[in-house]
């Protein structure tokens, strides 16, 4: 069905972050061959490095900054700039700044139940 979505009518979920739930997640697009999903950093926050088996992955920063681990490299990304991680890739997304960080992450195959902790 065809509808408008918002952050305000996704379904929500809590992830991340030093206390293990510090981040927020809106599912976007929810289907079984894509998703896109709005995420909210806090300063400090951070993920598990982790890869996925199957789902290729883009991140693409909407306000603020972020950090992106990509196996040994970093890249730092600012509002109006994305990367693309590959399948198998191990990677790693922090908000080393001092303001929130929003973001799009769209993955193909959806990442949910596809991640490997590393």
């Amino acid at each position: 069905m065809t509808q408008i979505v918002s952050p305000q009518t996704a379904e929500h979920y809590k992830w991340g972050g030093p206390q293990g739930e510090d981040c927020d997640g809106w599912h976007l697009v929810r289907t079984p061959d894509l998703s896109v999903i709005e995420e909210l950093m806090p300063p400090g926050t951070s993920e598990v490095q982790h890869l996925h088996l199957h789902s290729r992955q883009f991140f693409y920063v909407l306000a603020g900054v972020v950090t992106i681990d990509v196996e040994q490299h970093s890249f730092v990304l600012h509002a109006g700039t994305g990367l693309e991680v590959s399948p198998g890739q191990r990677h790693r997304v922090f908000n080393r700044g001092t303001n929130p960080t929003r973001l799009l992450v769209t993955s193909q195959p959806p990442s949910h139940g596809d991640r490997v902790n590393t």
